[in-house]
């Protein structure tokens, strides 16, 4: 993760149901951004759960912008895609959700899944998929000054 300012805030870290580390999450409130970054084999199941903690912490800091890092991770999880839509994107929003910047996975089948998800997203909020961290902030700084 490029460095985006000196001052963030390491919050809470997801586990799936074997303990092993699914996501972590760091707020940087100086860019009002709120980072995601994914680890391991990924389900629906695991997605959901983490959609689920990232929206209490929105909820929270009603951050307008979103980087969500799949770097590291693998997976179909495409079943969560109905309820990503439907249920954690309205709420994200209403949260105060301005802009999703979106990093790849190396994963091609998981590639495939995240191109659908942002086809869907992209309907109410403005996505943009990138295979780089930095190349998302900079779209995302850019987000954050058009607003």
């Amino acid at each position: 993760m490029p460095a985006l300012s000196s001052a963030f805030v390491e919050l809470e870290s997801v586990f799936d149901e074997h303990d092993r580390l699914i996501a972590t999450f760091r707020h940087y409130p100086e860019e009002q951004l709120l980072y995601i970054r994914w680890t391991g084999n990924l389900t629906g199941k695991e997605v959901i759960k983490v959609a689920k903690a990232g929206g209490a912490i929105e909820q929270r800091l009603h951050c307008p912008l979103l980087l969500n890092d799949k770097t590291d991770s693998t997976g179909d999880w495409s079943e969560a895609l109905p309820w990503l839509e439907y249920e954690w994107l309205p709420l994200a929003i209403e949260a105060g959700l301005r802009a999703f910047a979106y990093v790849f996975s190396p994963d091609m089948r998981n590639q495939f899944i995240s191109v659908e998800f942002a086809e869907r997203v992209g309907q109410q909020l403005p996505i943009q998929l990138f295979y780089d961290t930095a190349t998302a902030w900079e779209w995302l700084r850019r987000q954050r000054a058009a607003a």
